[in-house]
């Protein structure tokens, strides 16, 4: 359900939550033409944008807001409302409640027979819906979105508390100023948070969220980071797709995915600006967003996963598909391969852009290559268009050894292919531990000591190299890295020496355009390789850890733990 009303079986009371409840026009587009799909319940709504002016009369003790500017707010409010609501647009700091939950309490037994009637007007919007009861508490901060003021406003019953007249209007307004300063400056003068059971619903300025603790006013951390992540999923969902206005009906990854990765983001945002509100957490708890937390997801049954860029009707696992996935692969993209200032670039571009139109998923593709410059084909191809997965394994580790004698390998190589290696003296030549030509002495050298040609070129060019470590190395190695997965991505590999320091070394996704499969990296030291390490932070979706290492981790299976608990 997407509205309805709550009904209070000890005070009799109704929440009533409004929205979709008159003919709304079908989107024609320049792409599409008429966008006329019909509704089947998981690709939600393609809709123009128009102007509003809507009257609504509800019994005069309700408290209601909706899409719009409220238009006879003088008439509506009571003269001590109308004091609070002065003193709370000049409150940049905290919430000012305008109906406390005392007043509240109060109206819940009157069950006035007289009316009123509240005005709105909307310019611009795509939608209209409203909230309306004699249960809200209602409460207001001013938010300073780049010198315009933003009306940040919660409604919630006396059941939300104390969860949300302490957090709901905060986290709208930091929700405000993250979006904001990663598209575009919020356009509307309010946003609004309505607390409504089981609900999580957006539509233009309003939505309504749950989070509903125990009767005691108790509540589990779940309960608070729950409600908090969905009350910035839908206020975000202002942006997107309330104003960047992408066809749910087709693409339900352009507004939830999207959106989820802008959530990702105000969490991260809401947890810095507010630690008395995540506690002892070092940030916020998000549970979408981070490249681990789509694994399993990746990792799952390929009968039960279809591409990003199907419709959502289709669809059989459509959080993680429209929401997750996309939120990953997106923070992905800013994290590991383009890098914080490109993307927000692009990204803002894409939003700017697009602010007030009817973009599709090519519109969002070209903007973000054009705005950075950077060729993404091979990141969409992979990541919205196929269900394939990472795992990117480290193959082998080798050190090597040179040598000015032509190895059996060289040889036969150069016997293939009738080259004479005499006429060839300046080459030198590499010969692993593992080469059965192998003279076991070269392991008490340095790597190159058997190498006098390489030796005599470096004596002679010291001017001419600029790495000046190469003057003096002492190690070799060949590592080789594999890709038993389908998805393209950059290779991440921390590197430990003997001396215990640790070397991070982030080869480009470009590394694999020669080979899909496989790819060697000749590395030269002057300290021992002790430890190789494929994405040590795990910020790749990588579904096996367990191939990512050298030497290899061996990790106890779940059995053979159970069974030395058993003899302990």
């Amino acid at each position: 359900a997407r509205s309805g009303y709550e009904h209070f079986d000890k005070d009799g009371n109704n929440l009533y939550v409004i929205a979709q409840f008159f003919p709304r026009m079908a989107v024609y587009s320049d792409v599409e033409g008429w966008q006329n799909h019909q509704f089947w319940g998981s690709g939600e709504f393609a809709l123009p944008f128009g102007n509003y002016e809507v009257n609504i009369t509800v019994p005069a003790d309700h408290i209601l807001d909706g899409t719009g500017v409220l238009q006879n707010r003088k008439e509506v409010f009571s003269k001590k409302m109308m004091d609070r609501y002065e003193q709370a647009t000049k409150s940049f700091d905290k919430p000012i409640v305008i109906v406390t939950q005392e007043e509240a309490t109060e109206a819940e037994k009157g069950f006035s027979e007289k009316k009123k009637t509240w005005k709105l007007k909307a310019d611009n919007v795509r939608d209209f819906a409203f909230a309306t009861s004699r249960k809200f508490v209602y409460d207001m901060m001013a938010v300073d979105i780049n010198g315009k003021k933003v009306m940040a406003v919660s409604m919630y019953p006396k059941e939300g508390n104390p969860l949300w007249g302490d957090y709901s209007t905060k986290v709208v307004a930091s929700t405000l100023k993250s979006y904001s300063k990663y598209t575009f400056d919020y356009p509307y003068h309010k946003a609004i948070s309505v607390h409504s059971k089981n609900q999580g619903m957006e539509y233009p300025m309003i939505c309504w969220n749950y989070g509903r603790p125990n009767e005691d006013g108790t509540y589990s951390d779940g309960v608070k980071y729950g409600m908090m992540s969905v009350i910035i999923h839908e206020v975000g969902h202002n942006f997107f797709p309330m104003i960047v206005n992408s066809d749910e009906r087709q693409w339900a990854w352009m507004d939830e995915g999207i959106n989820t990765f802008m959530q990702y983001l105000a969490e991260q945002d809401f947890g810095a600006a507010h630690p008395e509100a995540i506690g002892k957490l070092d940030k916020y708890p998000s549970r979408r967003g981070p490249a681990a937390n789509i694994v399993r997801y990746m990792s799952g049954d390929q009968n039960f996963i279809t591409p990003i860029m199907a419709n959502p009707e289709y669809v059989t696992q459509l959080g993680n598909n429209a929401y997750g996935k996309p939120a990953t692969a997106l923070n992905i993209l800013r994290e590991t391969v383009m890098g914080h200032e490109l993307f927000d670039k692009a990204f803002s571009t894409y939003a700017r852009r697009w602010e007030f139109k009817h973009p599709t998923p090519d519109d969002f593709f070209r903007t973000m290559e054009d705005a950075s410059a950077v060729d993404l084909d091979w990141f969409w191809r992979g990541w919205f268009f196929s269900t394939d997965y990472v795992d990117i394994s480290l193959k082998g580790v080798k050190k090597l050894y040179v040598t000015s004698t032509p190895t059996k390998k060289a040889k036969d190589f150069a016997r293939e292919r009738g080259i004479d290696l005499s006429k060839n003296p300046d080459l030198v030549y590499t010969i692993s531990e593992e080469d059965e030509d192998f003279d076991p002495k070269m392991k008490s050298q340095n790597f190159m000591q058997s190498a006098t040609t390489l030796q005599e070129y470096i004596a002679s060019n010291k001017d001419r190299i600029i790495n000046t470590d190469i003057s003096n190395p002492k190690y070799l190695y060949e590592v080789t890295f594999a890709k038993p997965g389908g998805l393209v991505m950059p290779l991440i590999v921390e590197y430990t020496y003997a001396d215990g320091t640790k070397e991070e070394v982030r080869y480009p996704a470009q590394i694999w355009a020669k080979s899909n499969s496989e790819v060697t990296k000749v590395l030269v030291t002057d300290k021992e390789i002790t430890n190789v390490q494929i994405d040590p932070k795990l910020e790749t979706a990588d579904i096996d850890v367990t191939n990512n290492s050298w030497p290899k981790n061996e990790t106890e299976s779940k059995f053979d733990k159970f069974k030395s608990q058993i003899k302990n």
